[in-house]
């Protein structure tokens, strides 16, 4: 295995993945013929699903399921922790134990634009587009197009299915 992977043992990768250099995976999973772009990392327990695109420089965080034929762009990054702290109320560096993940979905078919912010606890509907720059605070329809920062509706793309009419 190439210097430029870091990829643990425990990562389940499908058939046909193709992984650009200096990426970090650790504990999770890719589906079937999925791309990874340059200086990605996807944290342990994260799943990314079939036919996916996932370009440079994007976090996926633990608690975050991608669905099948999702394109993420450059430089998204996906968050896990509504109130994040460095310390407990101890003052002491915080473990695992000190906090619980906050899940957040991705759905068949959505497209994320780059430099996108997901928060979590929020699920992106099935087809939906999410534009460059957005900050996602809140679910997403299915085939709802949103940008800004909180990310708004704009329109509806009715009856579009993964990039189909």
């Amino acid at each position: 295995m190439s210097t430029d992977l870091s990829i643990a043992p425990d990562v389940k990768l499908g058939e046909n993945v193709k992984l650009a250099r200096f990426i970090n995976l650790y504990g999770c999973e890719v589906g079937d013929n999925t791309k990874i772009g340059a200086f990605v990392e996807i944290q342990k327990n994260a799943k990314v699903g079939k036919n996916c695109k996932v370009s440079s420089h994007t976090f996926i965080c633990e608690g975050v399921t991608i669905e099948d034929e999702v394109f993420i762009g450059h430089g998204v990054v996906f968050i896990n922790d509504t109130y994040p702290r460095a310390t407990s109320a101890t003052g002491a560096l915080q473990t695992e134990q000190d906090w619980k993940v906050e899940a957040t979905l991705v759905k068949k078919g959505a497209s994320i634009g780059s430099g996108a912010t997901i928060l979590s606890k929020v699920t992106i509907g099935e087809g939906a587009i999410v534009g460059a720059g957005s900050v996602v605070t809140k679910s997403v329809p299915a085939h709802a197009i949103v940008a800004g920062n909180p990310a708004r509706v704009l329109r509806s793309i009715a009856g579009a299915v993964c990039g189909k009419d």
